[in-house]
């Protein structure tokens, strides 16, 4: 069954420690946390101290997605903040394998994200390297889009050359997830559901994050 990684990026900062608790008392396996820069995203969002605070908060996984330039600089920061999984850019890094060593060596599943226009081929030379690919089915830098609808297709191929290589690697979809498209989106090979504003928004985010599991199990999936 798909892992349900809830975004806070969709959550309510004045209620921080009290949407922590509604997720840790949920069914969702991860927290996954956004970091925007201003740079490589046209937004900013929260960094470390946020982090911090969260990691305090859960004993569940930390799913740290950087959408930020030079995330080497910063990647020692995120560990010591409380960091599970890293996931950078292909599109923010030219060193991307040194990225990736950088980010197992320090003790984290190492992902890497590519953007909607990014050929999942461009993952060739790294994909045996890899705990995650994490695919955006939105543009990043905002919440609350639209499903990318051709992002079926990247996930159909990211599978078939995930099982082709024999690799033990997670896909992961971030943006546009709701209870409509969950259960095609993990037929087509999804493994991990990013879910934001669907969950954080909902009347009642703990039984949506049921609903979202469930929808998987009854698919069959």
């Amino acid at each position: 069954m798909a892992i349900v990684a809830a975004s806070f990026l969709a959550s309510n900062f004045l209620r921080l420690e009290e949407e922590c608790k509604m997720v840790n008392e949920s069914e969702a396996e991860w927290f996954h946390l956004d970091v925007m820069d201003g740079r490589f995203v046209p937004n900013i969002s929260f960094g470390i101290p946020v982090i911090e605070h969260i990691r305090k908060a859960t004993n569940k996984v930390c799913d740290v997605h950087l959408m930020i330039v030079e995330p080497e600089k910063f990647v020692e920061d995120f560990k010591k903040a409380g960091a599970d999984n890293i996931s950078v850019h292909i599109e923010a890094c030219p060193n991307l394998h040194r990225n990736i060593q950088q980010i197992k060596e320090l003790g984290m599943k190492a992902g890497v994200a590519i953007n909607p226009h990014t050929p999942v081929s461009m993952l060739s030379e790294v994909l045996h390297e890899v705990d995650i690919v994490l695919v955006m089915s939105v543009n990043p830098g905002f919440g609350a889009q639209k499903f990318i609808p051709h992002t079926l297709e990247k996930i159909k191929l990211l599978r078939r050359m995930i099982d082709e290589k024999g690799l033990n690697v997670l896909i992961e979809i971030d943006g546009g997830v709701n209870l409509d498209n969950a259960a095609s989106i993990v037929a087509a090979g999804a493994d991990v559901l990013v879910a934001g504003n669907t969950v954080f928004s909902s009347n009642d985010a703990q039984g949506t994050i049921k609903v979202l599991k469930e929808v998987c199990k009854v698919s069959g999936i």
